[in-house]
């Protein structure tokens, strides 16, 4: 995990290692943009509202408890998230979030898959400006988590 935190914005890298699973084996569940509740369980929700799926420009609503909504525990938290950047070769993609009730400004983050041995390393990285009501090290540990949980499945 790697952190940097300044005045303007919030920065986060979190990596999970895959031993017996290449990139091109996992590329498409991530270009699957529409579709994270299926990897993600702590969303409620996840779907198209416009695009194409998995082709730069489209966009996706996602909602749930895994989203907390500025500050409030029991909202529902949810995200409107357009993807801005799609790469088959090198395994990355970025997207950012478009509109939400969660408190982010500014969000930006990318998705790599990188060859390592037999296997693959997912580096899942952010900026955002400062969210109120959250920690930097709160807001990394739920990307730990849904990184992790997302591994596994």
């Amino acid at each position: 995990m790697e952190k940097a935190s300044s005045p303007e914005k919030w920065q986060a890298k979190v990596s999970v290692t895959l031993t017996k699973v290449k990139p091109d084996q996992i590329w498409p569940l991530f270009t699957d943009f529409f579709n994270l509740s299926k990897w993600l369980p702590t969303l409620a929700t996840c779907h198209g509202v416009q695009g194409i799926n998995g082709e730069p420009g489209c966009i996706r609503f996602c909602s749930g408890s895994s989203i907390r909504s500025n500050g409030v525990d029991s909202a529902v938290g949810w995200a409107k998230e357009k993807l801005v950047v799609v790469d088959p070769v090198e395994h990355v993609m970025r997207y950012e979030i478009v509109e939400n009730n969660i408190g982010f400004e500014s969000y930006v983050s990318t998705v790599k898959m990188l060859p390592r041995g037999e296997g693959c390393v997912i580096e899942w990285s952010f900026t955002v400006d400062p969210v109120g009501g959250c920690s930097l090290d709160d807001l990394v540990k739920k990307y730990e988590k849904a990184l992790e949980v997302i591994a596994i499945r």
